[in-house]
């Protein structure tokens, strides 16, 4: 009698295979080169980061409050360099805009509120602002009864002429605006905020009324603010978060 034997072989487990160095280097190169492409794409023509240096825009936005700004529509540009372009979107009346400084060479952008638009006449009349003959309604302001201070060679009222935007800063007796230093060009608009993403009461130097750790240069400053919040949470405007435009 013949007896059949089953059995069963087991084979090793495949190994795999490993590229040669040079081909992993190439597809980790490719890799790299997709995330800085996607990153210029996002950076040059759907939105950036920033954050409020000044007191210019207050209570709307605070110094501290670190904002997603949005470009689709307004501008688009060359990351790092002075190039861009203006695309179809127009700010409106009261809308807040992000602005390359006009007649300010080598300062930071600006966020301000348009005041007036393309063929508007802004006016100064008992401490309110008049746009084409009717107040306008700020509520916004930080000082509503304020006075509204203009600089003597540049008396109201004001003319927007085309293509141009008359801008001016919510906090109107601390804001370097349109009364100073003139209209704002369409083409020096990059965009909008969008919303607020974090906000930071920085520690001020010496006691001071204001900190440098938001302007330009300052980053050992910066880290210092950031390194505070874990310390001190409470430095973090918490109700401030996710407020959207």
């Amino acid at each position: 009698m013949n007896l059949k034997v089953d059995q069963t072989i087991e084979e090793a487990p495949e190994q795999p295979v490993q590229k040669p160095l040079g081909e992993r280097a190439k597809s980790e190169a490719i890799a790299w080169l997709w995330i800085i492409l996607a990153f210029l794409f996002i950076y040059s023509c759907v939105g950036q980061a920033r954050v409020i240096p000044s007191e210019s825009m207050e209570n709307t936005l605070l110094v501290g409050d670190h904002l997603i700004m949005s470009r689709i529509g307004y501008d688009i540009g060359l990351p790092f360099t002075p190039w861009h372009v203006p695309l179809w979107r127009d700010p409106k009346r009261q809308q807040i805009v992000i602005i390359r400084a006009p007649q300010l060479e080598g300062a930071p952008d600006l966020i301000k509120r348009v005041i007036g638009i393309p063929g508007d006449t802004v006016d100064i009349r008992d401490g309110h602002i008049y746009v084409n003959d009717a107040r306008l309604d700020e509520p916004y302001l930080k000082e509503p009864d304020a006075p509204i201070t203009f600089p003597i060679d540049r008396p109201p009222p004001w003319k927007v002429p085309p293509g141009n935007y008359f801008v001016m800063g919510d906090n109107r007796s601390d804001s370097l605006d349109s009364r100073y230093w003139g209209f704002a060009p369409r083409n020096t608009l990059i965009g909008v905020p969008v919303m607020i993403y974090l906000s930071v009461d920085a520690p001020t130097a010496d006691g001071g009324s204001h900190t440098e750790a938001w302007e330009p240069g300052h980053l050992m400053e910066r880290f210092t603010a950031y390194a505070s919040c874990m310390i001190h949470p409470s430095r973090v405007r918490w109700k401030r978060l996710f407020h959207f435009f």
